[in-house]
């Protein structure tokens, strides 16, 4: 994949959520074209095919993996460039934090996407969290809907930082505003806890 033009590429293990376990990857391209042809461009990389091809070639009657999803994000404008948190160049303890807002309508969707661009990146940002990603679902399942990724060192150290963003200020003033809470513009919230494998690189 970082051959192609992908990276970093995280990988990483289910730990709180539905249907485990479930293996998530990452996959960061600034071209369309590279991600949409990277599957049929690996059969040409020889040293990719000859460490894949246990996993590749797997029998029907022993698969690798029951089913793979795709969704496609493109990242918000305002948080451009995945952002690995600084354990991950430490090989440091780390888990990560997978949210998901589906909206009950286009516009309440891209409010909720203004939101983030009018003060939530900063309140993050005030709360210590490390702010990997945000993205703008463009394929996928239960559109319109929006994906951010957060990380921490710990399950403790996610809660702490989760009550400084729950009390700050300027939290409760934006969340307040006319603007953002005419109605319920998020009607339902995934949220799930991930570990990196050891061979990620986020």
């Amino acid at each position: 994949m970082n051959r192609m033009g992908i990276a970093p590429v995280g990988a990483f293990h289910l730990d709180i959520g539905p249907e485990t376990p479930t293996l998530y990857l990452l996959l960061p391209c600034s071209k369309l074209e590279t991600l949409v042809s990277a599957e049929l461009q690996l059969v040409h990389d020889e040293q990719f095919m000859k460490a894949a091809e246990p996993f590749w070639n797997a029998p029907a009657t022993a698969p690798a993996f029951q089913r793979i999803e795709s969704s496609l994000h493109i990242a918000f404008e305002g948080w451009p460039k995945l952002t690995p948190p600084v354990a991950t160049v430490e090989h440091g303890k780390r888990i990560f934090q997978l949210r998901t807002y589906e909206s009950p309508s286009n516009q309440d969707h891209i409010r909720k996407v203004e939101m983030f661009h009018h003060g939530e990146f900063d309140i993050f940002q005030r709360a210590g969290f490390g702010q990997v990603f945000y993205g703008d679902t463009l394929i996928g399942p239960r559109m319109p809907n929006l994906t951010y990724m957060l990380s921490f060192s710990d399950l403790t150290d996610l809660n702490v930082k989760w009550d400084k963003f729950r009390t700050d200020p300027e939290w409760t003033k934006l969340k307040s505003s006319p603007r953002y809470n005419f109605e319920e513009i998020v009607s339902n919230i995934s949220n799930l806890i991930l570990s990196p494998m050891a061979y990620s690189q986020i």
